[in-house]
């Protein structure tokens, strides 16, 4: 079915469901790196309009989880209607303020302090398994499998060899054993500056929480903290991660654990990310025509390299990186200094 007729067939739900005589007006808004796309109904108050396929999203799930973080005190979206069969749900707002908008070197602390409170909130709450399986050993290496996959092998024609798979797969175990031994709580998996919204001294709106899971303690706290759309100084990360941590321990999400433990924790839950995000953003231009993404690869790979560096067990993996890769990278027309990206 085509897109138009998707549309077409949203607004006239949306129109029925608010018990209109007409299919609802409805206006495009930026979408995600998914297959849902967002629009904004021309009614008062202003609500939102989502087209998520069921042959590739899971609306049900959507609505569950959205349901069950709300009852247990964060802000997600209201449903305020819900057809899972055909794939049209109808959203409460949360504005038009991204954290990433908002941030500036005068707002972070504050902000910062608000959306690292509500991750403690998010932290806490209690597992329902059939809602929130398990982030497990196999989830967490097929996404670092995307890398050699999309970035080396069909984005830069990079034939990877024996010696390479070798040293990837070495460098991937070391991620997911640091991944293994820390806390499990729940997990967002994508909670950063563009799925957090700000609402004018309410409590932030967190969007894009479908794909949660039950994993690692640091996860999004990296996915924060080393945003793939913004970077802030190492002393800063540092200082807000310990600080994090502490708090934590407070609450009883973490047990005691030593400075030096944790942050290795953080760094290398970071670089597992970044390594998927490196394979995720040209899949999304290469298999799915999403454009725009490629160009915050630059600050994903200074992340990798900077934490590859900083740990003599993971030099290997950054060497060669540096000296396969990035010379082919930097032929890309996307590309630009990665030692420049983020200031």
């Amino acid at each position: 079915m085509s897109d138009d007729l998707r549309r077409e067939q949203l607004a006239r739900w949306v129109g029925r469901a608010l018990e209109m005589d007409r299919a609802a007006a409805l206006f495009d808004l930026a979408g995600d790196a998914g297959f849902r796309r967002y629009f904004r109904t021309g009614t008062e108050p202003r609500l939102v309009a989502v087209d998520s396929p069921p042959q590739r999203t899971n609306p049900a799930r959507f609505v569950a989880l959205a349901d069950y973080l709300r009852r247990n005190g964060l802000h997600t979206p209201m449903v305020i209607a819900a057809d899972t069969t055909n794939g049209f749900l109808l959203l409460e707002d949360l504005g038009d303020i991204q954290l990433f908008c908002a941030l500036n070197k005068d707002s972070v602390e504050g902000l910062y302090a608000e959306v690292l409170s509500e991750l403690l909130c998010l932290q806490q709450i209690p597992r329902e398994e059939v809602l929130l399986p398990t982030y497990s050993r196999e989830l967490l290496l097929a996404e670092m499998r995307i890398m050699p996959e999309w970035l080396a092998g069909k984005m830069l024609g990079y034939p990877l060899g024996a010696q390479d798979a070798q040293l990837l797969e070495r460098t991937f175990r070391l991620l997911l054993e640091s991944a293994a031994e820390q806390p499990q709580t729940l997990v967002h998996r994508d909670y950063h500056s563009r799925n957090l919204m700000v609402r004018g001294g309410q409590r932030p709106g967190i969007m894009d929480f479908q794909d949660a899971v039950w994993g690692p303690v640091t996860y999004d706290l990296a996915s924060l903290l080393r945003d793939c759309y913004i970077r802030w100084p190492r002393e800063r990360v540092v200082r807000w991660a310990l600080a994090y941590a502490a708090t934590a321990e407070s609450t009883g999400i973490l047990e005691p654990v030593a400075r030096e433990r944790f942050l290795r924790w953080f760094d290398w839950m970071g670089l597992q990310r970044h390594i998927k995000v490196l394979g995720l953003f040209p899949r999304l231009l290469l298999r799915d025509g999403k454009q725009g993404y490629l160009d915050n690869l630059p600050l994903v790979i200074r992340y990798v390299l900077e934490i590859s560096e900083r740990y003599p067990e993971l030099r290997p993996f950054g060497e060669w990186f540096r000296s396969e890769l990035l010379p082919l990278i930097e032929q890309q027309p996307w590309y630009s200094d990665y030692r420049m990206a983020g200031g």
